[in-house]
């Protein structure tokens, strides 16, 4: 899975672009475009086809116009897909109602994170290790940190155990993502694809050889299937909220680090 990398651009006309600060062309006919609908487009594309398919060319024709006239708006794909980032992170509103106790908030922090990836899945194209600097980026972060305020850890705590999280979220839904697109490509469920390969490795299996997998591997699939990538999501998550509880109680019994 080819990556972009996010915050690539030119930084002024990035940031002008993510908080709306940029100015209109000023020569030629009215503009009949606005950086929100080419935007949309954009994201419309990425959605179907993922972001391999999002170009300045393809998103002039699919709105009827010169990949030329983008660029008044738009100067490249760069800059494009941080905005296109950005927007998307606008869906992650906050919760009229924020569930009580740390816990629970950052358990919601990334269920919405999860099911955000599976709307869009083209996000995991997106190499973020240099943070986008937008208006709904920075919502998103400060909503993530105030899950864990108030518990007794330090700032870079916070700041690792919200990384420690995303980091979660983001290779627990590839796994999921990366399946389904197995399936629809192959034409075969996971448990079509094992009925293949099951009697073929039954002929070359030693038992002897690879004991514990040989107890293992027949109870977790008949109780899971070939996979299981939400079950396992849910028991991955579940288990790093009992990491970070421990260490909560940690710095509330007053024990540094």
């Amino acid at each position: 899975m080819a990556s972009v990398y996010s915050g690539s651009g030119d930084p002024r006309r990035s940031i002008e672009l993510l908080w709306g600060v940029q100015e209109r062309p000023r020569r030629g006919p009215k503009p009949r475009l606005d950086v929100e609908g080419i935007v949309a487009k954009a994201i419309a594309v990425a959605d179907a086809e993922g972001l391999a398919a999002v170009s300045m060319r393809r998103i002039a024709g699919e709105l009827g116009v010169t990949a030329m006239s983008l660029y008044g708006y738009v100067p490249g794909k760069a800059e494009l897909v941080d905005v296109m980032v950005d927007r998307v992170y606008g869906e992650l509103t906050e919760p009229e109602t924020e569930p009580p106790g740390w816990r629970a908030a950052l358990e919601a922090v990334a269920r919405r994170s999860w099911d955000l990836y599976l709307r869009h899945p083209w996000l995991l194209q997106v190499a973020a290790s240099r943070p986008l600097l937008g208006p709904n980026f920075i919502a998103k972060y400060d909503q993530e940190l105030r899950a864990v305020a108030g518990t007794g850890l330090s700032p870079i705590e916070m700041e690792l155990v919200v990384t420690l999280v995303g980091n979660y979220v983001h290779g627990a839904v590839r796994g999921a993502i990366e399946a389904a697109e197995a399936e629809q490509r192959t034409g075969l469920t996971d448990d079509a694809w094992w009925e293949r390969y099951a009697p073929l490795l039954e002929k070359v299996f030693d038992a002897d050889r690879y004991p514990t997998a040989a107890v293992v591997g027949p109870v977790a699939g008949e109780e899971m299937g070939a996979g299981d990538p939400a079950r396992a999501f849910e028991f991955g998550l579940e288990r790093l909220l009992d990491g970070v509880e421990v260490l909560v109680r940690r710095r509330q019994d007053g024990e540094t680090a």
